[in-house]
């Protein structure tokens, strides 16, 4: 199969990179944005023309979307290009996936839901996003159910890696630099090692598991605070920093964040026979691979 990957220059797509190693399938990365020495084939996926045209020259059946508009407080200043890359563009990946009867993997996020639960958040529960961010993506699920497509979209959260920005490589430069530091302890949820996350997407890919569309939620396994991350980053880095618990009204941001938003993995364990690593475990494995 040939299978196309959007945003591949990103933290997911970086690892999807390394998850497609030595696949019998041909994968296609693409992104508008180009790192040295790694191969990227140029694609604006906001523009529908050329979503079609690579998609069908490249004869692809697997449209992987890792692309997303992730500065969640930006977001709420820079709504129009928000639902540009959010919503428009997963629109024209879905009717190019329609036109051409191929699949949409689709990445979308814990921040659908308003976070105002203390269980787990399962697939089917009612979505109501707090700010631009959560919305946008929400859209771009629906625009991805009208098209009539075949899909299978994973809402996932708190993702990190060893590429570009993110909590875990924050946490570890700045409890080496600094003697103190807040982190808000009243929002809580599950990391995503972005590892996990594309070696499932290659699994499902290479495994002729595409018919089992649907929405599903995946992060790693447990629940904790952003305060219980950083300490455990903290602790895995063998930095001494002193890492205190602070409320969420301490360090107002533009965009509300929900409060609880554990995704209820029950649906992708059983369709997909898997098992999801425990969150420290993936942090283990993270730290060590930024370490070497």
């Amino acid at each position: 199969m040939n299978v196309l990957v959007t945003g591949a220059n990103g933290q997911l797509g970086n690892e999807l990179r390394n998850a497609a190693t030595g696949s019998r399938n041909r994968y296609v990365f693409t992104d508008v944005t180009t790192v040295p020495g790694i191969e990227t084939v140029y694609l604006d996926i906001t523009n529908l023309d050329a979503v079609r045209i690579i998609c069908n020259s490249e004869e692809i059946d697997v449209i992987v979307n890792c692309a997303a508009y992730t500065n969640v407080d930006k977001a709420e200043d820079d709504s129009a290009t928000a639902l540009l890359i959010n919503s428009t563009a997963a629109h024209n990946l879905a009717v190019v996936a329609a036109e051409r009867d191929s699949t949409l993997i689709h990445i979308s996020t814990d921040y659908v839901f308003h976070g105002d639960r203390t269980t787990p958040c399962r697939e089917d529960w009612p979505t109501d996003p707090l700010g631009v961010y959560g919305s946008t993506k929400l859209l771009g699920e629906r625009e991805i159910a009208k098209s009539g497509c075949k899909s299978i979209i994973f809402r996932t959260a708190w993702l990190y890696s060893p590429y570009g920005k993110n909590f875990v490589k924050t946490m570890k430069s700045l409890t080496a630099e600094r003697d103190s530091l807040k982190v808000v302890f009243d929002q809580v949820g599950t990391p995503t090692y972005a590892r996990d996350l594309a070696l499932l997407i290659a699994k499902i890919i290479d495994e002729g598991m595409l018919d089992r569309t649907g929405i599903y939620h995946y992060s790693n396994e447990g629940a904790i605070s952003w305060y219980d991350f950083a300490k455990a980053i903290c602790e895995l880095c063998g930095n001494t920093c002193d890492i205190r618990p602070c409320h969420t009204e301490d360090y107002p941001s533009k965009a509300d964040r929900p409060r609880f938003s554990v995704l209820d993995k029950t649906k992708v364990k059983e369709t997909f026979g898997i098992s999801i690593p425990y969150w420290r475990d993936s942090l283990v494995h993270c730290i060590k691979r930024l370490e070497s």
